[in-house]
């Protein structure tokens, strides 16, 4: 595929149709498009409203206690000896990762359109805890779309779901993952497209969540870029972010797409490799498709049939990618790299060691990809990890996978 012309920026976003290039749109069922409309039409108001700035900007900061820190890995980077690593702390916030960030945002959204009811999908629990949140914070019936595959590997989420007073839907189509919730909430929104709002958690639907998403959490790189200038007094040589839906990386790259001396890098679920189906790396061994109201790098078969996929990690275990990153991709402007479950898991338990910090297995995939690069840089240079979430959620798959029991 040839690259598309370089833009004057790469923060412009998507045209009047959602389209990032080639890719983005809605596509979606009749029933749903005034609603997609009217969505449209809300955020378009809202993201210029003072008002609605302000109450988010009160929200983010007295509720979920943002900013979060920008921390030198210490004991990381003497470990790999090379470049400084920098830990965006998004493991901080409320609820323990960057989902709440726009979970915030879009139940202002949601009660700016009068909707009565929440509903979410959720693959490794925690935009899932994020929207029951909000929604008890805000006093909504919220119900949470979980495939039962999820369901099991994440037990700790779902009953601090439960506990914030929302219902949990076990999905058991298909491998019963990301996809097969998301599918259910779409089915959920068309039967209920009066009263419900529908709280997408990752950059990637129809448009304008991919928009509206990137921006609620565009937070983190804004934040990252000043932190970094006022304690190293210069912009980072290396940021880097786990890709899943890839809400956390185009919060953490947004902010930095047109400073063309910060290399991107986006981290894909290598799961056990790419040579068979047990992997979730859409970008590097996918081609583009439509799902879920947009197009993008998709697994898929030579008939089109959406592949499930594998990732050790519940919230990198999705088939596609947002419509924006497979746009970057194509540009040239962000790599994205596969890494392991196995490079995950020794990420996981290196960080734990040496930072007493333990990351959740998503924010692990882009610490591994750190770990082959660093030790080859010069000692100035500097990289920024996303440390996405923490690890609580993880404990019970990693003592299995490790042979150990809880």
């Amino acid at each position: 595929m040839n690259k598309p012309a370089m833009p004057n920026s790469f923060r412009t976003g998507p045209d009047e149709q959602g389209m990032f290039g080639i890719f983005g749109g809605r596509f979606v069922a009749e029933t749903l498009m005034p609603l997609i409309l009217d969505l449209e039409e809300q955020w378009n108001k809202a993201k210029n409203d003072p008002e609605f700035k302000a109450e988010l900007q009160n929200l983010s900061t007295h509720y979920a206690g943002r900013p979060s820190k920008l921390y030198f890995a210490e004991g990381l980077t003497k470990h790999l000896g090379g470049a400084k690593v920098y830990f965006k702390r998004e493991d901080l916030n409320h609820t323990g990762s960057h989902k709440i960030n726009n979970c915030l945002g879009q139940i202002l959204l949601a009660k700016r359109m009068g909707k009565k009811r929440i509903i979410a999908e959720t693959g490794a629990g925690q935009h899932g805890v994020a929207s029951a949140t909000v929604a008890a914070r805000f006093g909504y019936p919220c119900v949470v779309y979980m495939g039962a595959t999820d369901v099991a590997r994440q037990s700790p989420n779902v009953f601090r779901m439960k506990l914030l007073g929302a219902e949990v839907r076990p999905v058991t189509a298909g491998h019963g993952t990301l996809k097969d919730a998301m599918n259910e909430a779409l089915r959920d929104w068309v039967t209920n497209v009066e009263d419900t709002y529908y709280l997408i958690g990752t950059a990637a639907g129809p448009h304008p969540y991919p928009e509206l998403v990137r921006d609620f959490q565009s937070v983190i790189g804004s934040e990252a870029r000043a932190q970094m200038l006022e304690q190293e007094g210069r912009l980072p040589d290396v940021i880097i972010a786990a890709v899943g839906g890839g809400s956390n990386a185009i919060g953490l790259f947004h902010p930095f797409l047109d400073d063309k001396d910060v290399r991107i890098i986006g981290i894909e679920a290598g799961g056990r490799g790419l040579d068979g189906v047990e992997h979730c790396a859409s970008m590097n061994a996918g081609k583009p498709g439509v799902l879920h109201g947009n197009r993008t790098y998709l697994l898929q078969n030579a008939d089109g049939q959406i592949l499930d996929g594998h990732s050790i990690s519940a919230g990198l275990d999705y088939p596609g990618v947002g419509p924006e990153h497979s746009w970057l991709r194509d540009s040239g402007r962000v790599q994205y790299e596969p890494i392991l479950d196995d490079e995950a898991l020794e990420a996981f338990q290196l960080t734990t060691r040496v930072e007493g910090i333990i990351p959740a297995l998503e924010s692990a995939h882009a610490i591994a990809h750190a770990m082959k690069i660093v030790p080859k840089m010069d000692k100035d240079q500097l990289v920024i990890v996303n440390l996405s979430g923490r690890g609580d959620k993880d404990v019970h798959t990693v003592a299995k996978m490790l042979g150990m029991e809880i």
